[in-house]
C-alpha cells in the first residue's frame, strides 16, 4: 500500500469569520510540489466569498476519477499496441440526493475521445474492451458509490 499526502492551508487574516462573511480560497499543495488555488464552487457560495478561479472539490472529484480512468487507459492501451497520440475528457458529475436524503454524486460520466497516430482507428469492441479494463483497475473508481458511466466519442 502507499500514502498520498495533500496539505490544504487556509488562513481567515482580516475576516470577521464569525458571520459567515469569509472567502473560502484556500491553497491545496502536494507532495511533488504542485499547488493549485482550491476554493468551495460558485453555486455553493457566491462570489466574493468564493474564487470561481479555484478548483472547488466537487471538480476535484470529478477530474480525479477522469484522471485515473485515462491513466489506465493508456497502460492497457500501450500494451496492446496502440499509438496513442491524445486522450481527452469532458466529465461530468451530476450532484443530487442519495439514498439517504444526503446530497452527495449519484452519476459520473465519462466521456473520452481517443485519437491514434496517423489516424488510425480502434475497433469499437478493443475500444470498450480498453474502457472495461481501465475501469476496472481505477482505484478512485473503487472507492466511491456515484454511478459512474463511460462514453467513448
Amino acid at each position: 500500500m502507499s500514502d498520498h499526502v495533500a496539505t490544504i492551508a487556509w488562513k481567515r487574516g482580516e475576516q470577521p469569520f464569525i458571520d459567515n462573511r469569509y472567502s473560502r480560497a484556500h491553497h491545496w499543495r502536494f507532495d511533488g510540489g504542485a499547488e493549485v488555488l482550491g476554493s468551495s464552487s460558485p453555486s455553493n457560495v457566491r462570489p466574493p466569498f468564493s474564487d470561481p478561479a479555484g478548483v472547488d472539490p466537487e471538480e476535484a472529484f470529478v477530474a480525479s476519477l477522469s484522471s485515473c480512468h485515462m491513466l489506465w487507459f493508456l497502460f492497457f492501451a500501450a500494451q496492446a499496441k496502440h499509438l496513442v497520440d491524445r486522450y481527452e475528457d469532458e466529465a461530468v458529475g451530476i450532484m443530487g440526493k442519495n439514498e439517504k436524503g444526503q446530497t452527495a454524486f449519484i452519476k459520473v460520466t465519462l466521456r473520452p475521445q481517443v485519437t491514434l497516430a496517423g489516424g488510425g482507428t480502434i475497433a469499437p469492441d478493443e475500444l470498450e474492451r480498453l474502457h472495461h479494463e481501465a475501469h476496472a483497475n481505477c482505484f478512485i473508481a473503487h472507492s466511491i458509490t456515484a454511478h459512474l458511466v463511460v462514453e467513448p466519442r
